[in-house]
């Protein structure tokens, strides 16, 4: 999406004091590198009553947003240890072009430079909030990731151009093809099935919980960082963010 985009969708901020607090005093719900014109169609994304909270106090909300790390060793949206000092979450969407341009110029260099080392994990989650073929998208990289290609897709549908090309059906299962899905009989009968409705709705509700409106946006334990900015800038927060876990670690010893 161009930097002309129009101005960004607001979502209702009807979850708990905590969250709500974190996302006001970070700044969280001025991320706007790039946004939707209105909310998705069918509405998704609004308050419900399964939504929960972070568990830390609303004085702390940088505990608060570092506690949406997941950490989950079967994560199959994410890379790197569980364990490593460093999270960083990533809401994005495929049809967002500023997405790519991180996906492109700035995200392997971070893989290679702290992924590879154990200082971060890197644990994506499926924004969409430029219509249909953007959910299309996104559920259909959770089905590659069900079969363990979920990087491969991601690489391919941000390929310089992918995006021009749409993400209707066939054009998903070519990418999937591309990513090396093994099984494309099941990625279709993943991406059509509930589990993929599922598990886009836990990540676009725990982004709009906590105030986002634009892709790309990130948390880097817990502190958020707008946009495809340049590398520097990731890697100052980064940098950072390791030095704090290492502090806290030799305070706890």
């Amino acid at each position: 999406m161009s930097s002309s985009s129009s101005r960004p969708s607001r979502k209702p901020l009807l979850y708990a004091a905590g969250v709500a607090l974190a996302a006001v005093t970070l700044g969280v719900v001025s991320w706007q590198a790039t946004a939707p014109d209105g909310r998705p169609a069918d509405g998704s994304g609004a308050a419900g009553a399964s939504a929960t909270a972070p568990s830390a106090p609303a004085s702390d909300p940088v505990a608060g947003l570092k506690a949406l790390a997941r950490r989950d060793a079967g994560d199959k949206l994410a890379v790197g240890r569980p364990d490593a000092p460093v999270v960083l979450i990533e809401y994005s969407d495929f049809k967002c072009g500023y997405c790519g341009k991180f996906a492109r110029d700035t995200e392997p260099g971070l893989v290679e430079k702290y992924v590879a080392d154990g200082t971060l994990r890197i644990e994506w989650r499926n924004f969409p909030i430029f219509g249909a073929e953007s959910e299309a998208a996104a559920k259909a990289a959770w089905a590659a990731g069900r079969q363990d290609r979920f990087t491969a897709f991601h690489e391919a549908a941000y390929a310089e151009g992918s995006k021009e090309k749409g993400f209707a059906e066939a054009r998903l299962l070519e990418l999937a093809r591309e990513a090396g899905v093994p099984d494309l009989e099941r990625f279709a009968k993943d991406l059509a099935g509930a589990e993929a409705a599922a598990a886009l709705a836990k990540d676009r509700e725990e982004g709009y919980r906590i105030g986002v409106t634009s892709t790309p946006s990130f948390l880097v334990n817990g502190r958020p960082l707008a946009g495809a900015q340049p590398t520097a800038a990731f890697t100052d927060a980064i940098t950072r963010a390791k030095a704090e876990a290492e502090a806290a670690a030799g305070a706890r010893k």
